[in-house]
């Protein structure tokens, strides 16, 4: 018997909405850790492998909260989030009293306010979680998670966290899990177009970039997306490990609040444009490594 924190970690019945490319790796690690686990995403043949794992399927949002002790979601916009959530077959058209739900979604702190508010007069609990960490994350369980909520229902919850998750933190009531969020993609945003330039610089100057890599990665200069996504860049690989057209998603949310704020950010403006740029040429589903490309053109 796995005890942590309160929380007995053999007898936790998990629903997991949306299983994409990090989604995936949380629902194996849960496994993993021996946990029942039901999941549902819009396209069932990509839950398959989850499934032989011996995940159980449900068709939609409302089965899978039907009988979960906890529900996790983490699909691709706010819109999908308020569908799963509020939509005719949702997670609160069959939600019991004393369910916890946790949205892993990068999504906006007022939805997450919202469920917060709706959970609680349902007798229910919730956490809005982000992560941070892309599918090398995921797929090690080393996710950075930030969350917002009932600290309470965080301190309850976060063994379960720990199982794919390194680096969790409370960050105060919800919706300030999104928030945080926003400043971890808004730093992200504009580092990419330094990471970017000083490849295409070293490359025009005639040098070895994967020496260069090597030289400014452990400076400095380094960063998480120097040391994971430039060896992918300078190799061509540019399949997601975060799509591009959820990070676009994200730079908007974040400059909407940034603006209620009347807080200037140019620097995600500039980053935001030349993503939107990349969507409109076709690259929505590439990695967001697929910035590169700009340059070298």
């Amino acid at each position: 018997m796995n005890k942590k924190g309160g929380v007995d970690m053999d007898k936790l019945s998990i629903g997991f909405i949306g299983t994409g490319v990090m989604g995936g790796s949380i629902v194996k690690h849960l496994l993993a850790a021996g946990h029942k686990v039901t999941v549902y995403t819009r396209s069932k043949h990509k839950a398959m492998p989850l499934i032989e794992a011996g995940a159980n399927w449900a068709d939609t949002p409302a089965q899978v909260a039907k009988s979960a002790d906890v529900v996790m979601t983490m699909v691709g916009y706010p819109s999908d989030v308020e569908e799963v959530y509020y939509g005719d077959e949702g997670i609160f058209q069959s939600c019991k009293e004393g369910q916890i739900v946790i949205d892993l979604t990068t999504s906006s702190p007022s939805l997450a306010k919202r469920i917060a508010k709706d959970a609680a007069e349902k007798g229910m609990s919730s956490l809005d979680a982000p992560v941070s960490g892309g599918d090398i994350g995921a797929q090690n369980g080393t996710l950075s998670i930030m969350c917002g909520g009932d600290e309470k229902t965080f301190e309850h919850m976060l063994p379960l966290l720990q199982v794919f998750g390194k680096q969790i933190v409370y960050q105060g009531e919800a919706g300030a899990g999104q928030h945080s969020k926003m400043s971890n993609q808004i730093a992200i945003a504009t580092n990419m177009i330094g990471v970017c330039e000083a490849l295409i610089y070293a490359k025009r100057a005639g040098l070895d970039a994967n020496k260069v890599l090597q030289s400014i990665s452990s400076g400095a200069a380094g960063s998480w997306s120097l040391s994971n996504l430039s060896p992918r860049m300078l190799k061509g690989d540019f399949e997601p490990g975060f799509f591009v057209k959820h990070f676009l998603k994200d730079m908007k949310i974040a400059l909407k609040e940034a603006e209620e704020m009347s807080l200037p950010l140019p620097g995600l403006r500039l980053a935001k444009e030349m993503y939107e740029e990349l969507v409109n040429d076709g690259y929505g589903d590439k990695g967001t490594q697929v910035l590169f490309q700009s340059y070298e053109r």
